[in-house]
């Protein structure tokens, strides 16, 4: 008896080891001062999506039937909001959606928008509106006598075809379109002096120059534009353009005919260009040294209430930088005044640099070459997902690292504590990649009258099984949370089948202290309270037992 009590206490400890001294994936750390929320992303290799707690743990997900194309967001009503990838023979570049989707808390599909043929295809983002419409930022298809025909160079015509962006705001009760802009009505060139839109191109950096090319967009996807975000206040749209290194803001409060012009709306611009930043180079003020952005995405206005309400956040990849390959996250204020306009500094639009930046340190430093995106928390603190490695951190405005999460879930499957990556051969991406991620606050609306009890990790454990190892994917035992507690905490597991289960709680010295559970149960997720109170501070080791498996976990009472 007292050698088989010793191996369970060997086996504990090989256990505990394995969850605290070998952390690959789910939650790194949590410190004090991170947000508290939720914290919701899609895999981009799932058709998954979950809502995770500061502690790491599961508190809802939504299973679906396509992968993200790419974004997701929780809504105020507690739905979800998701771009779905649907295939596209014709427009097969990253980021490809086609579908959108509105998810009810209990997996219902409300209503869908398929935006997708052989001409024009959804891709990268959408963005809800107050009105409950919603933005689509999408792709167009343009012939090679298009693209020539409106004084595009024929060498720089790649493929024989050129993909123009365009943003469409439909209206999902019924589908229709209710407005919509047009890059390919905003263009100068000077190659051709016989089309309309020749001009002087650095005389009009409102328009987008036709024939800028570079060897970053010399691709059919001669923008790629990766994110669409909307300002209220300024009833304004701007536009992430990774291909060329810029942001763009257009005026929304236009009509669809004055969005084909360039005049009307609050701006009395039309849906010419009101403030571009980050590659002057674009429209001829300055040279590729004064370029900042490359390949930049997710850029957003911080919104009216949270500390830095109205700059822009950017996350800036950092692909092809001159000066190497380094990822960083930056804040701008855009120089709009309060008529709502935006001032050209001599050549170009400012600011010269960001108010705040992080990646720029040597022990910041990170590199995430694609995806990826900035959240404004509203205690200060910046929610930054590394895309590219799956990876969420939270930093401080002092560029303090104060919460870190790994996407466990990958192309091939959920991963075990301990497991390596698959990578690239650089580094500089692994198998686990995620958009974007963003934070809610327990008062959130969406999040109001839900349950949001912690279901265990989404990440899978070591489990032991007759003395031995075993990385059952069925039978788990999650640790407990909150852990360390006082006095009491949750013990959630799950199981493969329905059988008679027992959940004991012992001592470290091996004393039985409590059983939690003893009975006969269904298959599927479990989870019970354990109140501790009068017991000792220490650490306690609980075990899941049936018939024929057994886990045992560790957990720590604090007074």
């Amino acid at each position: 008896m007292l050698r088989r009590f010793h191996q369970f206490l060997i086996l504990s400890l090989l256990i505990s080891t394995s969850l605290f001294a070998e952390r690959t994936v789910g939650l790194i750390f949590n410190e004090p001062d991170a947000f508290q929320g939720y914290t919701l992303f899609a895999p981009n290799s799932s058709t998954t999506v979950y809502l995770i707690d500061n502690e790491g743990y599961k508190v809802h997900s939504w299973v679906g039937q396509y992968m993200p194309g790419l974004v997701v967001y929780l809504l105020e009503n507690g739905h979800l909001l998701k771009s779905c990838a649907v295939h596209n023979f014709y427009f097969s570049a990253g980021g490809t959606g086609g579908l959108i989707r509105e998810i009810d808390w209990d997996g219902t599909v409300i209503w869908q928008y398929q935006y997708s043929s052989s001409t024009v295809c959804q891709h990268h983002d959408i963005e809800s509106l107050p009105n409950g419409n919603v933005l689509i930022l999408a792709w167009e298809y343009k012939s090679y006598a298009n693209a020539i025909g409106a004084g595009r160079n024929p060498s720089t015509v790649q493929n024989n075809k050129l993909w123009m962006e365009h943003v469409i705001e439909i209206e999902p009760t019924g589908g229709d379109i209710v407005w919509k802009w047009h890059v390919w009505d905003h263009l100068i060139q000077d190659y051709s002096a016989a089309k309309d839109n020749y001009g002087v191109v650095e005389d009009h950096p409102e328009l987008m120059d036709l024939n800028y090319v570079s060897t970053m967009n010399n691709t059919e996807d001669w923008l790629h534009a990766n994110s669409v975000d909307y300002n209220p206040d300024l009833d304004q749209i701007m536009i992430s353009l990774r291909s060329i290194g810029e942001i763009w803001v257009i005026d929304h409060s236009t009509t669809t005919a004055e969005a084909a012009g360039h005049t009307g709306g609050n701006s009395g611009m039309g849906g010419d260009i009101l403030y571009r930043w980050g590659n002057p180079h674009t429209y001829r003020a300055g040279d590729e040294s004064d370029q900042y952005l490359f390949n930049q995405h997710d850029a957003n206005w911080i919104p009216a209430g949270e500390p830095g309400e109205g700059n822009i956040l950017i996350f800036n990849n950092g692909s092809g930088r001159p000066q190497g390959r380094n990822t960083t996250v930056v804040e701008i204020v855009p120089p709009v005044d309060e008529n709502n306009q935006y001032t050209l500094y001599g050549d170009n639009y400012g600011p010269e640099a960001p108010i705040w930046i992080y990646g720029e340190e040597e022990l910041e430093r990170f590199y995430s070459p694609n995806i990826s995106g900035a959240q404004r928390l509203p205690n200060g603190n910046t929610l930054i997902c590394d895309g590219s490695h799956g990876t969420f951190m939270e930093v401080t405005d002092e560029n303090e690292l104060v919460w870190e999460y790994i996407n466990p879930v990958t192309m091939q499957g959920i991963m075990t504590q301990g497991d390596d990556f698959f990578s690239s051969p650089d580094g500089s991406s692994h198998n686990n990649q995620v958009f974007r991620a963003y934070r809610y606050a327990p008062d959130y609306p969406g999040l109001d009258e839900k349950d949001l009890t912690p279901k265990g990790t989404i990440e899978l454990y070591p489990a032991a099984v007759d003395g031995n190892v075993s990385l059952s994917s069925e039978f788990v035992l999650n640790q407990n949370y909150p852990n360390p507690f006082n006095p009491s905490t949750v013990i959630s597991f799950s199981l493969p089948t329905a059988g008679l289960v027992s959940v004991k709680i012992y001592s470290l010295l091996g004393e039985l202290v409590h059983t939690l559970v003893r009975e006969t149960l269904s298959s599927g997720d479990h989870h019970y309270e354990w109140d501790a109170s009068n017991l000792p501070s220490g650490i306690y080791i609980y075990r899941l037992q049936t018939e024929t498996q057994m886990i045992t976990r560790k957990m720590m009472l604090l007074e």
